[in-house]
């Protein structure tokens, strides 16, 4: 690849003209720059030459296009070998960069899986978002949490499979209340053989695969023949299975009969806003779906719009054997080979006009019109909010990001530090952030400490990463939990970072500490409060409670990681299969580290080679 930057003192069709003398033919990304270097667009080309010299005539742009043209004061290029690569190119560099003119992608959050973990004799099954690093099957993805969840809950009570962690798997002695409620076929404590649970695992794999006629079916036979033996307990319990697998498979009437892995992804939009809906169907059966409101201008076509939105969403995300749109793609054939490079076999997209397909599409399409309405309700409604925030604590102008703090301990303990942020879109979790306090010299329990660390980390990042302001990531407004004290401290700490142009309000409790008698704090201004039932009060308190939601759930979070520590976690090569067999035969850490050399080569599944690494560390120090 070859990279030309240069930097012009013009702007506009000039600029662009005057590149088409270095240009040859070949495909590639190119990138439009501002005077301050910011990039304004990124774009794919078959032939580069080709396609620059589009952008030099005037006279035949969208205004979209043409303003970006007016902007541009020098470009950049990177040749690649094949057009293929220019457009997983284009779509990475529009993720990293977030260009002001190209369709983006704004919510970039992973989709949850079913795991059956393979590394136990009897696997749980369990919930997993991540990298898929853990020895097991997955399934998905799901459109959400709630999805994985229901469908957790059919399998427990169809096929009964553990979902405890391991930890309690080897430590309890009689079944849980799972099992009591008949969940679970209470491994733990020997109610089933390891070749039967194995079964019913096998069994719950064929149901996330869509196999579910033949698992029925043996079911029946089971139940026939615990009844022909006059086992009438069992022969019950495999009636309530039964009935428990056909209540699920009638819950599931929407699901597609001819299509069996494909994502329907459907575009609506409608006043300079665009809704994309993402239906899921996996084993022949609908696993959720998610909307999205990619940021558009409003002039793009809805092919340009599809085929920005199916290249970022895919960039980071395995694709399905088929993609179902509700609007073609302009480049259908190199979108489909890009998508086949990165799945390592092939992937369909298709524009159904008739049959189950089209109705999927339909039925996407009509979710979109209606997730859009809602949204642009909802928007309008946050809009009055954040005008009403800046009329009530006089701002110059309405913000458009707030980010409120708050901090999280037990006796200083595990301390964390959250930070939540709202704005025109209401409360934007991808915006989120978590603060592990680190500063060990703090006194337990000190606030104005751990306020200080999390605000000067937080805007010496802001100043290093975007001086300029330009990125849309500084706050307008800083809410603090909290009263004059912790106003007064946190504009010292902002004074001494060199930031204090932005606003800062406290949120105390007031009076008797009851919700609606609120106390607002600013510096140089009286305390002021607002009438108990402004839009504006409930506005600030819901921010206030997201931020205690957030930081208490990252406490104990952090608490749970740190009580289930031990310093077996820290020898190298010491995974938890291994962990768990070494605590397993000594029964604590502690008895771990004073076992000698033969002792932990007499652990069942513990090399020589790993016995001798767990000896040197425990013993390195004499």
């Amino acid at each position: 690849m070859t990279e030309q930057p240069t930097k012009q003192t013009k702007t506009g069709y000039d600029v662009i003209h005057g590149y088409l003398r270095t240009l040859d033919a070949s495909p590639g990304v190119y990138r439009m720059l501002d005077g301050d270097s910011r990039v304004l667009y990124v774009g794919k080309a078959r032939n580069l030459k080709a396609r620059v010299s589009n952008y030099a005539r005037p006279g035949q742009h969208s205004p979209r296009i043409t303003r970006m043209i007016r902007e541009t004061a020098s470009m950049m290029f990177l040749t690649t070998r094949t057009e293929t690569e220019a457009l997983l190119l284009e779509q990475n560099l529009i993720k990293q960069l977030k260009p002001r003119y190209n369709v983006l992608l704004r919510d970039d959050k992973s989709f949850p899986n079913i795991l059956v973990a393979k590394d136990h004799a009897f696997p749980m099954i369990k919930k997993h978002r991540g990298a898929k690093k853990q020895k097991g099957n997955y399934y998905g993805p799901f459109a959400g949490a709630g999805a994985v969840n229901r469908t957790l809950n059919q399998l427990q009570r169809v096929f009964l499979l553990r979902n405890c962690s391991d930890s309690d798997f080897e430590t309890r002695t009689r079944p849980c209340l799972q099992y009591q409620i008949k969940r679970c076929s209470g491994p733990c404590c020997g109610l089933i053989s390891e070749a039967d649970y194995a079964s019913s695992v096998r069994d719950a794999e064929k149901f996330l695969q869509g196999r579910t006629k033949g698992i029925q079916e043996a079911l029946a036979k089971q139940m026939q023949d615990a009844s022909e033996a006059m086992e009438f307990e069992r022969a019950a319990a495999l009636r309530d299975r039964i009935k428990a697998l056909t209540q699920v498979q009638s819950a599931q009437g929407i699901n597609p009969q001819n299509t069996a892995e494909a994502d329907v992804i459907a575009l609506h939009r409608d006043g300079g806003q665009a809704c994309v809906q993402v239906f899921f169907i996996r084993a022949n059966q609908n696993w959720g779906n998610h909307d999205y409101y990619p940021r558009v201008s409003g002039d793009e076509d809805p092919s340009e719009v599809m085929e920005a939105f199916v290249g970022q969403f895919y960039s980071n995300r395995e694709p399905p054997r088929m993609l179902i749109l509700s609007h073609g793609l302009d480049n259908d054939d190199l979108m489909a080979d890009a998508l086949a490079e990165k799945a390592e076999r092939k992937v369909e997209i298709i524009v159904p006009q008739r049959g189950e397909k089209a109705e999927l599409v339909q039925n996407a399409l009509r979710n979109a019109r209606e997730s859009l309405a809602r949204k642009m309700s909802e928007t309008a409604t946050q809009a009055r909010l954040l005008k009403g925030v800046a009329e009530a604590f006089e701002m110059d102008k309405v913000p458009q990001r707030i980010e409120v703090y708050d901090n999280s301990h037990i006796q200083g303990a595990h301390a964390v530090g959250a930070m939540v942020v709202a704005g025109p879109d209401g409360f934007d979790k991808n915006q989120y952030r978590k603060f592990n306090i680190k500063d060990d010299s703090l006194t337990p329990g000190d606030d104005f400490g751990m306020m200080k660390e999390v605000l000067t980390r937080r805007f010496q990042r802001l100043l290093k990463e975007d001086p300029e302001r330009t990125q849309g990531t500084w706050p307008d407004l800083l809410l603090i939990d909290g009263g004059q004290g912790q106003v007064s401290a946190v504009r010292e700490i902002m004074d001494d970072l060199g930031v204090s142009d932005i606003p800062m309000v406290g949120v105390a409790k007031g009076e008797d500490r009851d919700a609606g008698k609120e106390e607002f704090h600013r510096t140089g201004k009286p305390v002021m409060a607002l009438r108990h039932n402004d839009p504006v009060l409930y506005f600030i308190q819901r921010m206030r409670d997201e931020v205690h939601r957030f930081a208490i759930g990252t406490h104990r979070a952090k608490r749970s990681k740190a009580i289930g520590a031990t310093p077996l976690d820290d020898v190298p090569g010491v995974g938890a299969t291994r962990k768990r067999a070494l605590l397993a035969h000594f029964g604590s850490a502690k008895a771990v580290a004073r076992a000698n050399l033969a002792d932990l080569k007499a652990v069942d599944g513990v090399s020589a080679k790993l016995a001798q690494t767990v000896y040197d560390y425990f013993h390195e120090n004499g």
